[in-house]
């Protein structure tokens, strides 16, 4: 007799079945299993995620005071010709006005932005990633609609693992937690139209790093 059901029946009785069926699972402590060897003492944090950050096309800069990070602003905006420069958190606007460096508060048009300036939650140095969330004033837009991204770090905030960015993020928001977090891996990329590399397409073009010591 001819079977006249559709493959997504098919699949759909099969995933009833599978899940009828229930078996002990073969690998019970997979999630146990480390996906890296552990650090050893020669792994320094800063160093690892410059170098993974640079590796995916970010720019990094270190600063050893507050000082250094508002004399590398500075030449770097008047480099690039920067003249819209958008921080919306209280943290770093009292960074900014406490030198007296000029930055647009509001939104006013913001579809004109130069730069999105913004903290973050954490740094992992592994994999050379940002750990954003919208729980600051930054909310979503800041870090994706500008062509670039500036963040403002601390080496405090530096952390090994992923895993380890989101104990931070439970120790500091314990059931509150951010309706959007999400990971920054270098500029934004894709090259899905006809495999050719396109920078900026769903986000920034350029994503730096200012990594100041405390």
């Amino acid at each position: 007799m001819k079977d006249n059901t559709t493959p997504k029946e098919r699949l759909l009785k099969k995933v009833r079945k599978a899940l009828l069926e229930r078996r002990d699972n073969p690998y019970p402590n997979l999630e146990e299993q480390p996906l890296y060897p552990a650090p050893t003492e020669d792994d320094i944090p800063e160093v690892m995620f410059a170098e993974a950050f640079i590796a995916t096309g970010g720019q990094f800069v270190f600063c050893e005071d507050e000082i250094q990070f508002i004399e590398s602003l500075l030449n770097l905006a008047e480099e690039r010709k920067w003249h819209k420069i958008y921080c919306w958190e209280s943290g770093l606007q009292q960074l900014l006005d406490q030198y007296e460096y000029p930055y647009y508060q509001t939104d006013k048009d913001f579809d004109l932005a130069d730069v999105g300036f913004t903290l973050c939650e954490a740094l992992i140095a592994r994999n050379g990633s940002i750990l954003l969330s919208n729980a600051g004033m930054a909310g979503r837009r800041l870090s994706i609609y500008p062509p670039v991204h500036i963040v403002l770090a601390y080496t405090s905030q530096l952390v090994m693992d992923l895993k380890d960015g989101f104990k931070v993020l439970k120790d500091k928001y314990q059931n509150r937690l951010p309706s959007m977090v999400t990971t920054v891996t270098g500029p934004s990329r894709t090259a899905d139209i006809e495999k050719t590399l396109v920078m900026g397409a769903h986000g920034p073009k350029e994503l730096f790093v200012f990594l100041l010591e405390g």
